[in-house]
Formats: C-alpha cells, sequence, structure tokens
C-alpha cells in the first residue's frame, strides 16, 4: 500500500544528489548488491535474498519466481548526507529497452561484473550501451568469496575487452584456504574487514598483513600512476613527495571519471556483505552530480538548459507503469526549473497542456507523495491527459523538445487470440496497456492472415508479457508458436515511375513521381533522398511522398516483411497546378513502389544472435554439435577455469527452444546468452521454405 503521509521534496542541494543505475550481466550479484545498499543506508530493515524470493526491488511475482530482474525499479536512500536516487536494472537480453531508456536518463552508473565469469556479453553489452550515453561509471567485481574468482584477471579482462583506463581502490585479501577475509584500501594502506554478527554493517580498519604488503605497494603505485597521468597537480605532488594527500587523489580521480571515461574499481562479497560500504563512498566521491553532467539541448533550435530548479521547467518522461492505485503513473527526469503538484505543464512532444495532478517518490512499487519535484529529480507523475515514454513537458512560455528515447526493433512474434470473438475488445484493450508500458512490445493486425500480432525482443520477454496478461490484467487468450521477425531487402538498384491519375469526389487527382530505389549496407535501415526540381513537384509535397513511400516498404514482396537496408531517392516526377495533392503523390509513390515490387529483386534477410554459451568441459562436444545443428558459427573458444566458453553466432529461428535443449544436455549446468546483433540474407533452401509458410 502506498504511503498516504504527503511530504515535501527532501532540501538536499544538488551537488549532494547523484543519480545513478546499477547494471550488469543477469546473475552477476546486481539485485543483491542493491539489497545491501538500501540496508546499510537504512532504508530498508531486512535484507531481501534473490533465493529466498523476498527482496525489495525484484517486487513481481515473476521477478521473485524467476530470480531474475523484469522490470527497473527506482528508489532512493541517503548517505553521508547525500540523496542517492538508484535505478536497479534487468541483466537479461530480452529486458535490453529498460536498461535503454534508464542509462538515457542517469547521471552516473555502477557496473557490477562476477570474479568468477568475469566480463560477460551482457556485460560488454551494457557497457557499449553506457559509452552511447557518456555515462560515467564504476565497476564492482563481485563474488570475490567465491574460491575460483579472480580480481586481478577480472581488472585485466575489463582493460583488454572493454577499451578502457581502470583504476583499482582496492586489492581482496584471503587466507591459506583462499577465503575472503577483507579488502584493502589502496590509498590508505588499511585492511577492512567486515563483521559478520552485524551482517557487515559494522567494520573495522586492520593493518595490512605481511602475505599481501608487497603486492599493496605495487597496485598502489600503478593507481597512483594512472590518476597522475590525468592531473598534471597530482604528478607534480607524486614526483615531489613520493606520495599524494587523499584529497588531491580524490579530487583528481572524479575529474578522469566524469570527463575521461577513467574506471574507478572496488570489490568485495555483496551475498556475504562485503565492500558495500566503500562502494556507496565511490559514487559520492568519483560519480557526478546532476551539476557536473552537461546542459539538456532542444534537438530543433539546439539552446541548451542549465541544471538548475531557477531555470524554466523541462523534464523527459522515460517510463509508463500502470498503478493499481494512482492509474497510470509516469516516471521523469527533471532536467530544469521545478514544478508543484497540482502544477501546469506543457506536453512538447503532443503540442497539449496538461495537470501534474500528483508526483510521487518511488520506492520499488512503494509511492510516497511530494509536493513538489525539480531539477536533478527522478520522480513518478500522474498527468491529467496521456504521457508517453520519450514525451517531454516543458514550461509552455519556455518549450523545448528533448532527444527521445531510441529502442531496438522487436525480433519475435506470436499470433494471440480471445477465446471467444466477444473477448477481442478486452484483448485488445489489455494489450494496448501492456504496449504503453513496453516500447519494445508491439501489437498489430496482419491482414494476410487476419490475426492479432504481438512481438518483442525473444521467448522470455513474450513468455513474462503473456503471464502478465493473465495475472495482472485478468486476460485469457490463446498464443501461436513464436515466429522470426524477418526482413526483406533490395538486392539490386532500379528505377522506377509512378503515375496517379483519377477522379475523386468530382476533383481530379494527379501526381507522377519517378523514384531510385538501392540497396543499404546491413544496419543501415531507411534513407530518403531528394533530388527533384522544385519545378518538377513543389516543395510542399515531399514530405507526403516520403512517408508514402515509408508505409509502402513495410510490406514486402517477397513475404510481407517490413523491407530494410533500402534507400529511396526521389529523382524527378510531374505535378499539376490544381489537380495535384499530398493524397495524390502518396498513391503514386505506392504504385512506383509496387512496379519494383514486381521487377525488382529482393533477398530475405534473417537476425542473427551472437554471445557465449557456458558449459563444463565434459558437456563441450554435444553443445557444439548441437549448435552446428543449429546454422550456428563458433568464432572463439576458451578456458576458464572448470569451464568452456564458445563465442558463437547463430540465426534466432534456430534458437526457439534451446534453453531447454541446452539444460538436458549438460544437466542444468551450462548457460547462454545470446543477443540480435545484425541481419543477413537467409539461405535460398530456406528462404523458399519459409515465403511458402506466410502463404506467399
Amino acid at each position: 500500500m502506498p504511503s498516504d503521509v504527503s511530504v515535501d521534496n527532501e532540501s538536499v542541494a544538488m551537488e549532494r544528489v547523484r543519480n545513478i543505475g546499477i547494471m550488469a550481466h543477469i546473475d552477476a550479484g546486481k539485485t543483491t548488491t542493491t539489497e545491501r545498499i538500501l540496508y546499510y543506508t537504512g532504508r530498508t530493515h531486512k535484507m531481501g535474498e534473490v533465493h529466498e524470493g523476498d527482496t525489495e526491488m525484484d517486487w513481481m511475482a515473476q521477478e521473485r519466481e524467476r530470480g531474475i530482474t523484469i522490470t527497473s525499479a527506482a528508489t532512493t536512500c541517503f548517505w553521508r548526507e547525500h540523496r542517492i536516487d538508484i535505478i536497479d536494472t534487468p541483466g537479461h537480453v530480452d529486458f535490453t529497452a529498460e536498461v535503454e531508456r534508464a542509462l538515457r536518463i542517469l547521471d552516473g552508473g555502477i557496473v557490477i561484473f562476477s570474479g568468477v565469469e568475469m566480463v560477460e556479453s551482457q556485460s560488454e553489452t551494457v557497457w557499449r550501451q553506457a559509452d552511447h550515453y557518456h555515462i560515467p561509471r564504476i565497476a564492482f567485481v563481485n563474488k570475490l568469496d567465491r574460491v575460483e574468482s579472480s580480481y586481478v584477471e577480472t581488472l585485466d579482462m575489463i582493460e583488454e575487452r572493454l577499451g578502457v583506463v581502470v583504476v583499482p581502490l582496492q586489492l581482496p585479501y584471503r587466507d591459506e584456504d583462499r577465503r575472503l577475509r577483507g579488502m584493502v584500501d589502496l590509498l590508505s594502506r588499511r585492511m577492512i574487514v567486515w563483521d559478520e554478527d552485524s551482517k557487515g554493517e559494522h567494520y573495522e580498519l586492520r593493518p595490512v598483513p605481511g602475505a599481501i604488503a608487497g603486492d599493496v605497494e605495487h597496485y598502489r603505485e600503478r593507481m597512483i600512476e594512472r590518476v597522475a597521468d590525468a592531473d598534471d597537480r597530482v604528478m607534480e605532488e607524486y614526483l615531489t613527495s613520493g606520495d599524494v594527500a587523499p584529497a588531491s587523489f580524490h579530487a583528481a580521480l572524479r575529474h578522469a571519471c566524469i570527463d575521461r571515461g577513467y574506471v574507478p574499481v572496488l570489490g568485495g562479497s555483496a551475498f556475504h556483505n562485503q565492500g558495500v560500504q566503500p562502494l556507496l563512498d565511490a559514487v559520492l566521491r568519483y560519480l557526478p552530480s546532476p551539476l557536473d553532467v552537461p546542459p539538456v539541448r532542444d534537438v530543433e533550435s539546439g539552446e541548451s538548459r542549465e541544471a538548475s530548479p531557477d531555470e524554466p521547467f523541462s523534464a523527459l518522461a522515460f517510463k509508463v507503469v500502470t498503478d493499481q492505485y494512482a492509474g497510470r503513473l509516469v516516471f521523469v527526469r527533471v532536467y530544469s526549473g521545478r514544478v508543484k503538484a497540482g502544477g501546469h505543464a506543457f506536453n512538447r512532444s503532443t503540442g497539449k497542456g496538461m495537470r501534474i495532478t500528483k508526483i510521487f517518490r518511488m520506492h520499488a512499487n512503494q509511492r510516497t507523495p511530494l509536493t513538489r519535484m525539480q531539477a536533478g529529480d527522478i520522480a513518478a507523475v500522474v498527468g491529467s491527459t496521456p504521457i508517453s515514454t520519450g514525451d517531454t513537458l516543458c514550461d509552455k512560455e519556455h518549450p523545448i523538445l528533448l532527444e527521445k528515447i531510441e529502442f531496438p526493433e522487436p525480433v519475435v512474434f506470436i499470433a494471440i487470440e480471445p477465446r471467444t470473438e466477444a473477448e477481442q475488445g478486452i484483448l485488445n484493450e489489455a494489450l494496448e496497456k501492456l504496449a504503453l508500458e513496453d516500447p519494445t512490445f508491439r501489437v498489430r493486425f496482419d491482414e494476410t492472415t487476419n490475426q492479432t500480432v504481438i512481438a518483442g525482443m525473444g521467448e522470455l520477454h513474450l513468455e513474462v508479457l503473456m503471464r502478465r496478461l493473465r495475472e495482472e490484467l485478468g486476460v485469457i487468450a490463446h498464443v501461436g508458436e513464436p515466429q522470426v521477425a524477418y526482413h526483406e531487402t533490395l538486392s539490386e538498384s532500379i528505377t522506377v515511375e509512378g503515375t496517379f491519375d483519377q477522379q475523386i469526389g468530382g476533383r481530379g487527382q494527379y501526381a507522377h513521381v519517378i523514384v531510385e530505389l538501392s540497396p543499404l549496407a546491413r544496419g543501415n535501415g531507411f534513407s530518403f533522398t531528394d533530388k527533384a526540381q522544385e519545378t518538377d513537384i513543389p516543395r510542399k509535397y515531399r514530405s507526403a511522398i516520403e512517408s508514402g513511400v515509408r508505409e509502402t516498404l513495410t510490406n514486402g514482396p517477397l513475404a510481407g516483411y517490413p523491407l530494410a537496408d533500402i534507400g529511396a531517392t526521389l529523382i524527378g516526377g510531374s505535378n499539376h497546378p490544381v489537380d495535384s495533392s499530398e493524397v495524390a503523390f502518396r498513391a503514386a509513390v505506392a504504385v512506383a513502389i509496387h512496379k519494383a515490387y514486381s521487377v525488382g529483386n529482393f533477398d530475405l534477410l534473417e537476425p542473427i544472435m551472437e554471445g557465449e554459451v557456458v558449459t563444463p568441459g565434459e558437456y563441450l562436444g554435444e553443445v557444439l554439435e548441437d549448435l552446428a545443428r543449429r546454422r550456428g558459427e563458433i568464432r572463439e573458444l576458451r578456458s576458464r577455469e572448470t569451464v568452456q566458453i564458445a563465442y558463437v553466432a547463430v540465426p534466432l529461428a534456430e534458437t526457439f527452444g534451446y534453453a531447454t535443449r541446452l539444460r538436458s544436455l549438460t544437466q542444468g549446468r551450462a548457460m547462454y546468452t545470446l543477443r540480435v546483433t545484425r541481419y543477413e540474407v537467409v539461405p535460398v533452401g530456406m528462404r523458399e521454405k519459409i515465403i511458402k509458410s506466410r502463404g506467399y
């Protein structure tokens, strides 16, 4: 139940605010670390455990049952007079949209690596996503309690695989049985030892054990030299005195982390309550406040807006959820200005005014009402008119349009139908609710098969949504087998003409276009180039022509799949001073493209997944044999401790049911992570089979 007590926004100066995300490969310990953070900051009074299904942040029934994070959850905690707004993101590739939208609005991040598995494929994917948004990061090497873990190897692998400068701040100390006894702070030359009886809440500083004194000096020197490379004052201080004052070191590393992409690294074992407090200290020391990140810009005018409560209001909606108490709840990041509950805002994306009826501070699925929100805040709002993911909210007198969030296209689809025709409306309404929340979930009606088709990022993604449809929305439907979202493309350039010349409603309609269609490199999507003369086609019709091309290319000639990697160039045409219209030019474009469909050469493209399969060595032969049967390509094989890691590429169509098959081959001991990375031409034999299955 939500709190009934309305509180004002905690009056924390903006330089004491940190908006961070916690991200990692699945099963690296992300949610466990978040639970420890909430406990030590006093946000919760009991540690939730993933294996016991009682975590705060994984609050959905499915998350607790599966032991994975499905939806990103927001919370707020306080540490050393700073406010930390945290978003715990999923690690599974099917829920990559949750990571994408969190990264779009965050200022910094903690990336958690397992000291056993080290840098895994999804760790790399998340890292590249954060690179795209220029987000400063801290790394935390988890699971150092495990005998087979290696902190130093993980450091080397982060540098090698991710191409970054790492600055290790700690070194683990193990006893002769390789049990983790504490983490040595390299700067202070002190070992931190956590008290088991207080669940790690209390800890003490001890001298560095003689057994690792040499290693500590080696890594301490390396740490200071790396920071000195980024800061001349630290370099001068180090060369002059042979050491660096802590204040100088922290200031220099903060600058290097925020402006130069250096990565401070800490370690520990979240499950055994070791290492979390220094991680929180590092968040405050090295990650940016809202004042340290560049000002937001209007995508149309380029005008910038500073992160200040005194600037005009601007915010970006990054997530929509259906709340059983508040209805439609919208998560927003406020970049500038302030607004009160009950105050007015302008939705620049829709051009409509609105009232912010309620504002909440969120803790997973729990809500605390706020009287206002301001620059630097992440909050949830209820609006008087609908707000969608990616919408910009602002002051009507000072409008600004912020960059939208880009989401990957769905790659798997299934047909869905109600139990009876009478329930079709209820099903449509429920699917619409799910689509509003999840931008990678699409719903459309396929006219060729007369079916409602839903699309998502993978089998698990759609399975989770169908269960939500049943359990949360009370709608039971029949679903088909998963299908691949193929694309079609042109294999060689072609120039076509289209003319539309008819009487509609007593008035003539005339348009004539000449369009060249040409193939683009894989992954380039669609491009439109305008080379027509103003005398041939007036400029006022160009946008209608472009949208006409886009609409027609959604249904390809081979099997009705959308076209991709195709460029359209408007070369010329003609118009009539009275009879030409936007409608006529759209129709002429459709005529031209359908001509291309009948005479051009087209290919079918299939999504290819890349990633890794991790298996105990004794099952490697069976695993590789099975992958070969699935048209899989083995890119690389690596040995690590007792396991073999196969880096593979395999068509998405061949991965349905793979989780079950891999479990049976390896007695449940293998795991895999695969993600769609590109599209490739389907082999000829497969192509005919796919086209026939579509009824073409």
